[in-house]
């Protein structure tokens, strides 16, 4: 039996794995406490909760990624501590976030997220690693078509040019 023939547990991770786990493990830390930011800045309820969802969903990420790094003896990248909550109404009006910003920022991470994901899963050798990111996508998936319907119930989505008016087929 080869080294890749068995559990895929038992199978050594290549760089490239560790790499992708590990780099979106650093950048998950950055978009919790970026989100939990947001949070503050947050006005419109829905947009509040879909926000938290987000932070919920990268933290148990998070802990899948930890999980499997630890037990291959890969050191965790640091994280930054945890945002305190804050007033809206104390943070002034200049130096927020309008809730549509905050709505098109996670759309654009979700997206970017999504390839990210699909980037892991292309490079995986190893089975249970696939699937953790598989998994990791359809989240992501079904997070950025909640924030797609936020965004186009809210007024909040900017389309590009919409092609109207295409050719006539003979």
């Amino acid at each position: 039996m080869g080294i890749l023939d068995g559990n895929p547990q038992n199978e050594p991770l290549h760089y490239g794995e560790v790499f992708g786990m590990w780099s979106n493990l650093l950048a998950n830390h950055g978009s919790i406490a970026a989100s939990q930011t947001f949070v503050n800045h947050t006005g419109d309820e829905d947009l509040r909760k879909l926000v938290e969802e987000g932070i919920q969903g990268l933290k148990e990420e998070n802990k899948q990624i930890e999980q499997v790094l630890k037990a291959n003896g890969i050191g965790l990248p640091p994280a930054p501590p945890e945002r305190p909550t804050a007033n809206l109404e104390e943070i002034p009006v200049g130096a927020r976030f309008s809730d549509p910003e905050i709505s098109a920022t996670l759309s654009k991470n979700t997206g970017e997220a999504l390839v990210a994901c699909s980037q892991v899963i292309a490079q995986c050798i190893r089975e249970d690693i696939a699937l953790m990111y598989g998994q990791f996508h359809m989240t992501k998936a079904q997070y950025g078509a909640k924030l797609l319907k936020l965004n186009k119930s809210k007024g909040w989505l900017v389309p590009p040019p919409l092609h109207l008016n295409g050719p006539e087929h003979k």
